[in-house]
């Protein structure tokens, strides 16, 4: 049996008594959210908009492979392969840019491979940092991210050797 199917309308039951208990107008309460929602998106529309835009030129524009190329001697060495660099550099970016770049892995090395096991553990220890922070930052009006953009990367990047790290170790 899969109780899976029932938790969305138990939940949403739930909520529903819960509301009415606290004699709440449920329906108004939810159309304003709905609202604030709609807004939200018209918001972050444009910065999602120019990240999109900014992927496609980057892997467009043959400049990755071009980075590849100029990095390797300096990546092989210390034991990152350099077929995961473009993973690295697009996921603070984009997650279907990633995701396209992971899937190319997968095609050219396979999924068992050491280059795609790393690349499996890169993607679950990274955050698409700059979609993340124009959605979030956007939606509520803040423009000036201070501290964050660079505390982001810096875990990423963490992420990223760490996903390394631990795929040759275990």
């Amino acid at each position: 049996m899969n109780i899976g199917i029932y938790v969305i309308p138990v939940v949403l039951t739930i909520i529903l008594a819960f509301g009415l208990i606290r004699r709440q107008p449920v329906f108004e309460l939810f159309i304003k959210g709905a609202r604030q929602g709609i807004a939200s998106v018209f918001k972050i529309i444009p910065s999602i908009i120019a990240l999109v835009c900014a992927v496609t030129m980057l892997r467009s524009s043959g400049l990755l492979d071009a980075l590849i190329n100029l990095v390797s001697p300096v990546l092989e060495p210390l034991g990152f392969p350099p077929q995961l660099l473009p993973l690295s550099l697009l996921r603070p970016v984009s997650g279907s840019g990633s995701l396209a770049v992971l899937s190319d892995i997968y095609k050219n090395f396979g999924a068992d491979s050491f280059i795609g096991k790393a690349a499996s553990v890169m993607m679950g220890s990274t955050e698409t940092t700059f979609y993340a922070i124009a959605v979030y930052f956007g939606s509520v009006g803040i423009s000036k991210t201070r501290h964050t953009v660079p505390a982001a990367l810096m875990a990423d990047f963490t992420g990223m050797v760490m996903a390394v790290l631990s795929t040759r170790l275990f």
